[in-house]
């Protein structure tokens, strides 16, 4: 394609040949295709949230207009059949990829299309039953209170996502292939938009240089991908089919999606979607599938479960705080930097079990420590008070980390979040635990919590998380209350 001369300086450079001729024709040909979201489990979230709203919607009107006089079959037409035909509408719409239009305007616009579109399939479904029961008026009043309810939802959850960016507590983050000048320009784009839900980490480079960003070459990819947590990684380079495959392969064997910025070649790139982040046009090659369902059932758990737990377990907690300050002086609360998911750091609560000093005094006893490598254990340590130790004893100093399950920093299940001090220690292979929401407990706390080994302890998470399911959530939940009851903790 022949560049405009207002595109196409005269004295123009190999990138920018590649930069200008490529990337207009994509985006001159491929003008109305959407950018996928990294996080696929969005779909999946968003489609039952939009199903339980229209539902919601539906039988608030019902109620209203109090038309619960309908026969049988023309509820549940309105309360089941027709949420499913809005959602399916909703994603021939497009509308289940996080921001997938350029504002809230061109979104409402889409939801109104796809209420019509479900309020015209129920009317033909109402004309084959040859139900009469439905005037109108309450047809009319569904699909308006469908529409506002699904708009509404789209405002709130738009500024919920932008804040958990803001925080740091949302976001992929990628690694970009290429040092170039598509591969900085990719890079400034997705900082300036951080409504994407990017985070830019770095480069890697055929030839690394000293400029800034740069993390090494192609072949240290395994190395700085674990390093940075990286979950997605942009091939911005113009490469051979060679150097793509290998760099595909090493994302596979990491678990990372592969997102390439089109050079349009043959073999790995035939027949993958090509699709927007922005405004850059990138082809998928690889998607790591994730449970989305499971993930957002084992959430909900979490809530329910540790709402009803706290509400049992604040009297107890209100009388193990007063036996605390009794005991010694200091704070109830003992709040500590530990490791959270992709080695983020956050307050982890428990109820004081040791002394004031307890930190400063940890060097004299480092000769005592009875577990190997990482982890700092020791029977009889003269740190821990008297009320300390049936603490530790019945675990009921772990009771406050329910307010972080709440918050979001961790799960009921899940690998123990280290300290910041042994984490520095860990080497890349053990940082496998840090790729999920660390627990309150876990594998490695109901079937070898006496087993001294750092790499038994860490074989056990990894066990975990590579064959994670809710029925396994409900296991460890189930045998860690007789864990609990036996006082095996120390």
């Amino acid at each position: 394609m022949s560049a405009s001369p207002q595109m196409a300086p005269e004295a123009a450079s190999p990138e920018q040949i590649y930069s200008e001729t490529v990337l207009e024709n994509v985006f001159a040909n491929l003008s109305h295709l959407r950018r996928t979201p990294h996080d696929h489990h969005f779909e999946s979230l968003h489609s039952f949230t939009d199903f339980v709203i229209s539902c919601l919607a539906s039988s608030l009107v019902i109620v209203y207009l109090n038309t619960w006089r309908l026969g049988t079959l023309t509820k549940w037409e309105i309360l089941l059949f027709y949420p499913v035909v809005v959602v399916v509408f909703c994603k021939q719409q497009r509308l289940y990829r996080r921001f997938p239009n350029p504002g809230l305007l061109e979104d409402g616009y889409a939801v109104i299309k796809a209420v019509v579109y479900a309020t015209f399939v129920l009317i033909g479904c109402l004309f084959i039953s040859q139900s009469s029961q439905l005037t109108p008026p309450v047809l009319g009043t569904v699909a308006a209170a469908n529409v506002a309810g699904l708009i509404i939802w789209r405002i709130v959850g738009r500024q919920i996502y932008v804040k958990k960016l803001a925080s740091g507590k949302a976001g992929t983050n990628v690694l970009i292939i290429g040092a170039n000048k598509v591969g900085r320009a990719l890079a400034e784009h997705l900082s300036s938009n951080r409504q994407l839900g990017y985070v830019v980490k770095g480069f890697l480079d055929e030839t690394p240089s000293y400029s800034p960003g740069v993390l090494g070459r192609l072949e240290d990819l395994p190395r700085v991908a674990r390093e940075e947590y990286a979950d997605e990684i942009f091939l911005t380079i113009p490469s051979t089919s060679e150097v793509t495959k290998r760099i595909l392969l090493d994302a596979r064997k990491l678990c990372l999606d592969v997102t390439l910025v089109p050079e349009l070649f043959d073999g790995l790139g035939f027949q993958a979607p090509l699709e927007y982040v922005g405004e850059f046009p990138v082809m998928e090659l690889h998607r790591e599938p994730i449970p989305s369902l499971g993930l957002f059932i084992k959430r909900i758990l979490d809530l329910v479960l540790v709402t009803v737990g706290l509400f049992l377990a604040l009297p107890l907690m209100l009388l193990l705080a007063i036996c605390i300050y009794i005991d010694s002086p200091g704070p109830i609360f003992y709040v500590s930097k530990r490791v959270g998911k992709k080695g983020r750091v956050f307050g982890f609560y428990k109820l004081r079990s040791m002394v004031n000093n307890a930190e400063s005094l940890k060097q004299e006893l480092e000769a005592f420590n009875e577990r190997d490598g990482t982890l700092f254990k020791m029977t009889n340590d003269p740190r821990v008070t008297r009320v300390g130790r049936l603490l530790r004893k019945y675990s009921l100093d772990e009771l406050p980390q329910f307010f972080n399950v709440l918050k979001g920093d961790m799960s009921l299940v899940g690998p123990r979040p280290p300290l910041i001090g042994e984490y520095q220690k860990y080497k890349l292979e053990h940082r496998r635990r840090m790729d999920v929401l660390p627990g309150v407990t876990g594998l490695w706390q109901v079937s070898a919590r006496k087993d001294p080994s750092f790499e038994g302890y860490v074989s056990l998470d990894l066990k975990y998380i590579e064959n994670w399911n809710l029925w396994n959530d409900f296991a460890i939940l189930v045998r860690t209350v007789p864990a609990v009851l036996r006082g095996t903790g120390h």
